[in-house]
């Protein structure tokens, strides 16, 4: 343990990790057990679930995402209790998305549950698209907008009423296994901790390694947006729209527009930042499809989505690291299916690293299909 270390605690869980998956964890152990949370930035929520695009769709991503994102939408459309958070205002809110492209890239990637749409009919739904810019459109009527910052904001309320300790601007710096848990250094303090979560976003193989678990081939990539200033402004209850190939998105704001474009470029861990050019091509490039008459940049920004090869979160103990947890790898999943994640990764946390393979708690599908075995080398 450093010696720059203060005190040691005591506790059943250490989240290592203060964005939105480690905070509705924090939220959903509340209460249940000893839990402390640590986040090496000087603010929760720095980095990527700062940055969201708020848009929460359930047609998006393959069936376990789905899934998850239908529990998650259940979940915070009743959260009742979440009005202070949201200053009254509810969580989410209706706000359709909608596809449009050829029709293979439309085809490709629809899901059940969205509506295929003719030209026409898109246009009248988004009188601003270019005729000639796309030949078919598919709508999901059942996509809403999150407020992010209250969902952040009510699970810190949560986490801290249960009697969860969250410290920032504490870096995780040392870590050994002592007898049947973890002596872990972070910031001045010390924690010796039964489980520890490995929530950092974009550095969690750099924290498995340092925990000396396998990294588990976790990619960062960048994602850039902007608001943009219109001399127009767009109806606010348009659908947010979107090209099928991955190209560009746009959607109403308050500010004028929100866009991006939707771009995977693969990096490391970092705190990124728009390169110059970005946004000025993606103008460009909405100007080709829409007339939405952009006049100015307010904001940009870049996020690192981080996912392994197969696209999916990873959620659950590692298969050679005991009392190491993973809950990483969302891409661009993070907050449509964090309350579900956080609910899943809770009950796994207090049941124990046997059960999913003993068979001693019911473990669906979705469970199965992110348990973090099916990306390591050693098993």
């Amino acid at each position: 343990m450093s010696a720059t270390t203060n005190s040691t605690h005591d506790v059943d869980v250490l989240i290592v990790g203060g964005g939105i998956a480690g905070l509705s964890l924090a939220s959903a152990l509340a209460g249940k057990c000893r839990v402390a949370l640590v986040e090496a930035e000087p603010s929760l929520a720095y980095h990527t679930s700062a940055r969201s695009a708020q848009q929460l769709i359930p047609s998006y991503g393959p069936a376990p995402v789905q899934d998850l994102t239908r529990r998650t939408l259940a979940k915070l459309a009743g959260a009742a209790d979440a009005g202070s958070a949201a200053g009254g205002r509810p969580l989410v809110w209706p706000s359709r998305f909608m596809l449009v492209g050829t029709w293979a890239d439309v085809g490709q990637a629809s899901h059940a549950g969205m509506q295929p749409l003719s030209r026409d009919q898109a246009r009248t739904l988004v009188p601003q698209l270019r005729e000639d810019a796309f030949e078919a459109a598919a709508l999901d009527p059942d996509s809403v907008r999150v407020d992010a910052a209250a969902l952040l904001a009510y699970h810190e309320e949560r986490a801290r009423a249960g009697g969860v300790e969250i410290q920032v601007g504490s870096p995780v710096h040392t870590a050994q296994r002592v007898g049947e848990g973890w002596l872990v250094g972070a910031g001045a303090e010390g924690f010796h901790a039964a489980n520890v979560v490995n929530a950092a976003g974009a550095w969690a193989d750099d924290l498995a390694i340092l925990f000396g678990v396998e990294r588990l081939g976790l990619q960062p990539y960048r994602r850039t947006a902007a608001l943009v200033s219109l001399a127009e402004p767009l109806d606010p209850d348009l659908p947010m729209v979107a090209a099928a190939d991955n190209t560009w998105y746009f959607r109403p704001d308050e500010a004028g527009a929100l866009v991006s474009p939707s771009e995977a470029e693969p990096s490391r861990a970092e705190d990124a930042v728009p390169r110059p050019g970005d946004i000025e091509a993606t103008l460009g490039l909405i100007r080709s499809v829409a007339d939405l008459k952009p006049t100015g940049i307010v904001k940009a920004w870049t996020g690192l989505r981080t996912s392994p090869k197969d696209g999916l979160p990873v959620m659950g103990f590692d298969p050679e690291g005991p009392g190491f947890f993973w809950l990483a790898g969302q891409g661009g999943y993070g907050f449509q299916t964090s309350s579900a994640l956080a609910e899943d990764a809770a009950a796994a946390l207090l049941a124990g690293p046997d059960a999913l393979r003993s068979g001693a708690s019911p473990v669906s599908e979705t469970q199965r299909a992110l348990d973090p075995h099916r990306l390591s080398v050693r098993t």
